[in-house]
């Protein structure tokens, strides 16, 4: 009990200064920043969790589609490029993915890769706005790359993992539920004021 309040703890504690965290400026903040953001750690976990739902190739598609999109949202944050909605877009696809994984339907494999891609360019286009200003955009952009495969491909292991379990408990499905709530909050609070 106390260990999994502890890691609880430590997991919003993160989330809370995610966007102020700048290991060192270069890979480390790159690195950290997907990790540390309970919002973008959500969403890549389940980009890999969905991913398996679609099976053979779809395992390593779907999450490289979300990779390139976001280097390229990535870009355009770094060129100071204006993209609208950028919070709202990150929230909207937490609950989306949650919302997929909860219902534990495969998806068609074209659907899901763009709506991943679309995604991925809206996660990226926060990571470039946020790069620490003395960085180094090439390795700010190696440290989120990596970090962001890093977390897909937990989230690969995950939903095989919670796919062996499923004919038992329905672990799968309260796992997306509960990233659907999540992403929920957070497009409530990109809406309210404050």
């Amino acid at each position: 009990m106390r260990k999994g309040i502890g890691l609880w703890c430590l997991l919003f504690s993160a989330g809370a200064s995610a966007h102020e965290v700048a290991l060192g400026g270069g890979f480390g903040a790159g690195f950290s920043h997907p990790v540390l953001g309970l919002d973008h750690l959500l969403a890549m976990l389940s980009v890999g969790m969905v991913s398996t739902r679609l099976g053979r190739h779809a395992i390593w598609q779907v999450p490289l589609a979300f990779l390139c999109f976001m280097s390229l949202g990535a870009v355009l944050g770094i060129t100071d490029i204006a993209l609208p909605l950028v919070e709202a877009g990150i929230a909207l696809s937490v609950m989306l993915l949650g919302l997929a994984i909860a219902f534990n339907r495969a998806l068609p494999l074209w659907p899901a890769m763009l709506a991943v891609a679309v995604f991925g360019i809206f996660h990226g286009h926060a990571h470039g706005m946020e790069m620490p200003t003395l960085a180094s955009p090439w390795l700010y952009g190696l440290g989120f790359i990596l970090g962001t495969a890093t977390i897909h491909l937990i989230g690969v292991f995950t939903g095989l993992l919670l796919a062996m379990k499923e004919r038992r408990y329905p672990l799968t499905r309260i796992t997306g539920a509960g990233i659907a709530a999540m992403g929920t909050l957070f497009l409530i609070g990109t809406v309210l004021p404050g």
